[in-house]
C-alpha cells in the first residue's frame, strides 16, 4: 500500500487504542504483574484496582444492582448468554437475522441440540422488524438475543420495547443484547432498557483487544461457561487479565469524558460524507439513515462493482474501509442478501465507520478516489 497518509474508516471492526490506555497497560504489565487472587499485599491492592475498574464501567452503563463479569471479548459474552442461560429443552429461542456471527453460529448449534430456534427478520436498514418479531413470540420463549446497534449498518434496535414485548408474552424469558457496537457510540442506560444480559468489548472503544464484559441483571438464571479457580465470583474462572481490565476502564473513562464532542464530530463527518457521496457519485444507494442510527457507521451500496474489489482499489490510496463485519470477512456475507438490494447493488456494499480521529478535511479526497476507482472498475464514467 503506497500512501503518505492513512485514512482509517473501519472503526466498527476495531479502533486504535488510546495512547493513555496503551501506556497504562504497559506500566501495569511491567510493574503490577501479580496474580490478583494471591494473598500478599500487592495482589490484594491489584484486586482492589480491578474492583474499582468494574464499578466504573458499571457506572458508565448505568447498570444498577446487576453484576459485570470480565470476559475475553464480545464473542465470549455472546456465547455465555446463549449457552449458559436456563432453557428447557425444546423451548423457543429468538435471535435477529442480522446478528453477529457469534450469535448466529451459536444459535445454529442450539438448534442442533433440539431447541426451537427462530430468526427475527430485519428491515432494509438492518434493524429488526418489530411486527415480525411480535409474531414469533410464544409463551415457551426462553431466550431472546437482539443486538443494540447493527454492526453492519449502525441501525439502533429499540431493545427496551422488544424486551417489554417479550416479557409480556413469556415473563420468564431471558433477554440478551449484544451492545458491542452501541456502548461508547450511543448513550446506554441498562436500568432504563430493562434487559437481562448485555455484552460489551474494549477494542471497539479504543481499548485493548482480548477483554470485554457481560452484564448480568440480578436474578437472571445463568451459569458459568468456564469452570476453574472461581475467579469473577465463580462466574468466569481463569486468572484475571488485570492490565487489560484496567485499560478497559481507562478507555471507558476517556470515552465517556469526550462522549458529547465525539458524538457531534462523528455525526458531522457522517452527514458530510453521505451528502457528498449522494451528490458526487451516480447510482449510490444509502443504507444507513440518520434517525435511530449510530453516528459512527455509514453503509452504502455502489452499482455494478464488488465491494471487496473497490475496498482493495482505494486501499492503494491509503483509504481503509469495510464491507461489513470483519469477523465474517473470510466467507460470503449472508447480510447483503437480507437488505433487499437490487442485483446491480447487492454486491457493492461498503461500510464506512468513523472515530474521533476521523478528519473532515479528508472527505473530498475520499470521494475523488472512490469516484475514479468506480470509473476504472466499471468501465464507465461516473457523473
Amino acid at each position: 500500500m503506497n500512501m503518505t497518509k492513512l485514512i482509517y474508516l473501519d472503526n466498527a471492526a476495531t479502533t486504535r487504542i488510546y495512547p493513555e490506555v496503551a501506556d497504562l497497560i504497559a506500566e501495569e504489565s511491567k510493574n503490577d504483574f501479580f496474580n490478583p487472587s494471591a494473598l500478599y499485599k500487592p495482589s490484594v491492592a491489584l484486586s482492589v484496582k480491578i474492583k474499582n475498574a468494574r464499578e466504573s464501567i458499571k457506572s458508565a452503563l448505568h447498570a444498577g444492582d446487576g453484576e459485570l463479569y470480565f470476559t475475553s471479548g464480545g464473542s465470549e459474552g455472546d456465547n455465555t448468554a446463549l449457552f449458559c442461560t436456563r432453557k428447557p429443552k425444546g423451548s423457543r429461542i429468538i435471535v435477529g437475522l442480522g446478528e453477529h456471527d457469534a450469535i448466529i453460529n451459536g444459535a445454529s448449534q442450539l438448534a442442533q441440540q433440539g431447541y426451537d430456534v427462530v430468526y427475527a427478520p430485519i428491515n432494509a436498514d438492518g434493524s429488526v422488524n418489530v411486527e415480525e418479531f411480535k409474531n414469533l413470540l410464544t409463551p415457551n420463549v426462553a431466550l431472546v438475543s437482539i443486538m443494540h446497534v447493527s454492526n453492519e449498518t449502525g441501525a439502533i434496535n429499540d431493545v427496551a420495547r422488544l424486551c417489554k414485548l417479550t416479557k409480556k408474552v413469556a415473563p420468564n424469558a431471558v433477554f440478551h443484547s449484544d451492545g458491542v457496537q452501541a456502548f461508547g457510540k450511543i448513550k446506554v442506560n441498562l436500568r432504563a432498557l430493562g434487559i437481562d444480559l448485555y455484552t460489551i468489548s474494549a477494542h471497539k472503544i479504543h481499548g485493548p483487544k482480548g477483554i470485554g464484559a457481560l452484564y448480568v441483571k440480578k436474578g437472571t438464571p445463568i451459569k458459568p461457561l468456564i469452570y476453574g479457580g472461581g475467579q469473577e465470583k465463580g462466574f468466569r474462572s481463569g486468572t484475571e487479565n488485570a492490565p487489560c481490565i484496567l485499560g478497559f476502564a481507562k478507555a471507558v473513562e476517556i470515552c465517556m469524558k469526550n462522549f458529547d464532542s465525539d458524538f457531534a464530530k462523528k455525526s458531522a463527518f457522517k452527514a458530510q460524507l453521505k451528502e457528498k457521496l449522494f451528490s458526487g457519485i451516480d447510482d449510490v444507494q444509502i443504507i444507513s439513515g440518520d434517525e435511530n442510527f449510530a453516528p459512527n457507521i455509514l453503509t452504502v451500496a455502489f452499482k455494478d462493482v464488488r465491494g471487496e474489489v473497490l475496498l482493495h482499489d482505494i486501499e492503494d490510496d491509503g483509504i481503509l474501509v469495510g464491507i461489513g463485519s470483519a469477523c465474517s470477512s473470510h466467507h460470503e456475507s449472508r447480510f447483503k442478501s437480507l437488505l433487499g438490494l437490487d442485483e446491480n447493488h447487492k454486491d457493492g456494499i461498503i461500510r464506512f465507520s468513523i472515530s474521533y480521529e476521523t478528519d473532515e478535511n479528508d472527505i473530498d479526497f475520499i470521494i475523488e478516489k472512490i469516484k475514479s476507482s468506480l470509473e476504472k472498475l466499471t468501465g464507465y464514467k461516473r457523473v
